[in-house]
This record gives C-alpha cells, sequence and structure tokens, in this order.
C-alpha cells in the first residue's frame, strides 16, 4: 500500500501543475464537451472537427494541440483518480488512516464534478479556482498519508505551534488568491515592481473584483471587467504575499531553536525564496510561461511545507496534557481497586 501511496503522490505532483499548464496555455476549452472531445475518445479520433473549429477561428480556444494538452490532463487525472479509489479500498480494507481515505476520496469526487464543470461552464473564475484547491488538496493528503510516518509530531512552544497554523492558512489563502488572479487574467495589471504603473497605492475598484457568481471576464451585470478591477485582484494578491513572508520568517525565527527542525524550516525558507523570485520574474519579464507554470507549482510546494510543519507542531500544554491524562487514569484506577 505504501507503494501505491507514493505512486499516486508522484503522479499528482505532476497532474497538479500540468494543469496549471494547461490552464495558463489557453487549452482549458481545447475540448469543448466533457469528458470526451467532441464526443470522441481523444483529439486523433475528433481530429476533423477540431481542425474545421480551428479554420474558422485560428486565434479561439481550439486547435488540435490544445486539444491534446487538454485531454492529456483529463487522462492523467483519470489515471489519478483510479489510484485513490484503490488507496481507499485497501485503506479500508487494512484500517489504516480510514478517514484521510475517506476525505481523499470524497475530494476526488468533487474534482471530477468541478472538472467537468470548469469545461461546461466555459471556465467561470469561482470554478476554476475551486478547481486548483481541490488538485491541491488532493496532493496534500496525499502527502500526508505518503510522509507522515516520516515526519513525526514534535512539542514545541505555543506561540510557535499556532504561528505555524496561521502560516499554512495564510499560504492557502494565498493560492486561492493566486488562482483568482490567474483565472481573471489579473497577472499583468500591475506593470513594474514593486510599485504597480508606477503608484505604490494604485488606483483600484473592488465592487466586482471577487463576485464569485460572475462569467470570465464579465462584471455579475454582463459588462467587461474594469482595469481597476483587475489590479485590484493583483495587489491584492502581492499584499497577501508580504503577509505569508513575514508569518514564514518569524516561523523560521521562532523555529530554529529546535535542531529537528532546522531542516523542515530550510526547505520552507528555499521554497518562500523561490516563489517570491518566480513572482516577480512573472511581473518583470510579462509572464512567460515556463516561469508562470514553476510559479503553481512552487505555491503547492509551499502549501505542502507549511501544512506539514503544522501537523507536526503540538502546543507543550497540549502535550503535556496528553501525558498526565493516562497516570491520571492510572491513579484512578489504583485507587478504586484499593
Amino acid at each position: 500500500m505504501r507503494r501505491l501511496i507514493w505512486l499516486a503522490f508522484i503522479l499528482a505532483c505532476v497532474v497538479v501543475p500540468f494543469g496549471a499548464y494547461v490552464r495558463l496555455s489557453d487549452a482549458g476549452l481545447g475540448c469543448p464537451d466533457w469528458p470526451g472531445c467532441y464526443g470522441q475518445i481523444s483529439p486523433h479520433h475528433a481530429a476533423a472537427e477540431i481542425l474545421q473549429q480551428h479554420a474558422q477561428n485560428p486565434d479561439g480556444p481550439v486547435s488540435l494541440g490544445k486539444a491534446w494538452r487538454e485531454m492529456g490532463h483529463r487522462y492523467l487525472a483519470g489515471a489519478l483518480g483510479l489510484l485513490i479509489v484503490a488507496i481507499g479500498w485497501q485503506a479500508w480494507r487494512r484500517k489504516y488512516h480510514r478517514r484521510a481515505a475517506g476525505a481523499l476520496l470524497a475530494v476526488v469526487l468533487l474534482q471530477g464534478l468541478l472538472g467537468m464543470w470548469t469545461v461546461t461552464l466555459l471556465l467561470k473564475p469561482a470554478i476554476v479556482t475551486l478547481h486548483l484547491l481541490g488538485g491541491a488538496s488532493v496532493l496534500l493528503l496525499l502527502a500526508w498519508l505518503a510522509l507522515s510516518p516520516r515526519l513525526p509530531p514534535l512539542a514545541a512552544p505555543a506561540p510557535l505551534a499556532w504561528l505555524a497554523r496561521a502560516l499554512a492558512l495564510a499560504v492557502a489563502l494565498q493560492l486561492a488568491l493566486g488562482g483568482w488572479v490567474s483565472t481573471n487574467y489579473a497577472a499583468l495589471a500591475c506593470q513594474g515592481f514593486p510599485a504597480c504603473n508606477g503608484e505604490w497605492w494604485p488606483q483600484m475598484r473592488f465592487e466586482h473584483a471577487f463576485h464569485l457568481f460572475r462569467a470570465l471576464g464579465e462584471a455579475p451585470d454582463g459588462s467587461p471587467l474594469a482595469v481597476g478591477n483587475l489590479v485590484a485582484i493583483h495587489w491584492l494578491h502581492r499584499l497577501g504575499a508580504l503577509l505569508v513572508a513575514a508569518l514564514c520568517l518569524s516561523v523560521v525565527r521562532a523555529g530554529w531553536r529546535l535542531p529537528a527542525l532546522r531542516g523542515h524550516l530550510c526547505c520552507l525558507l528555499a521554497a518562500l525564496s523561490l516563489q517570491i523570485g518566480l513572482g516577480i520574474a512573472n511581473v518583470l519579464l510579462a509572464l512567460p510561461l515556463p516561469v508562470a507554470v514553476l510559479h503553481n507549482a512552487g505555491a503547492a510546494c509551499l502549501l505542502l511545507l507549511s501544512s506539514l510543519l503544522a501537523w507536526r507542531l503540538r502546543p507543550l500544554a497540549r502535550q503535556a496534557r496528553a501525558v498526565e491524562q493516562p497516570l491520571l487514569r492510572a491513579a484512578k484506577d489504583g485507587r478504586e481497586w484499593v
């Protein structure tokens, strides 16, 4: 079963960034139906329809290359889903982390629905962002199943443990913000770094920027999103990056006193530095596709590291209660026998 979990985890490490590649290369509607491609099992079988659509609109979302990227992602995601079903069956049969395996199966089922709605609802930003978060959740659950035996819990001062949990939550929110930036094509709304369009506090409009029930590129009334909306989305993501960096540095500083944590903290700090560098490169280099995909993969890596750290750390007060309670029960049982 361990090999099955590791195989699924490695495959998830491919599927999640590959999904970002499909989205960032505008191939999300390469096959505008689901689960097949123009009713066929592969773009090869639907080549005539795809080429016809591409000839009618050469700059549109449909082409043979985009169709293969879209279907390639579906094939890999389907294989991952089958592996997770097998893991769930083995976990239930062997009574091994049944809750985690059950949660993993539930998230994968939801991911399948979100993948379908991503296509049928024409890349609605809320659906695509939820699909991204679902993929990160699958990766996180698989990482926990694979790595938890090798990352034993550690007693830590309560402020450090709560700070680590705050960091994990902030990274998750930042991942959601990054997905919102990407799905709304707001990555280049701010030109230049660290200022935005030459201003330290740019003109922003928040009234429709984070409305969940709207179509791609449109306000709820059907009008196009204003530039100020896109700037607001982008700028809030930058502010979120500052918060994540501040929390990460605080965790590293507070946790450095524990030698058992230093390797984990070094990895966390390296992931943060790489992620900040990739984010700046996206802005200054006008969103090159390889850098944008790596930025998505780096976000997933940062989420994994911060979440596993939050799971490992146990506040000392709770650790003490966990030790005291069995002793008190033993003492009570002893008195009853007397």
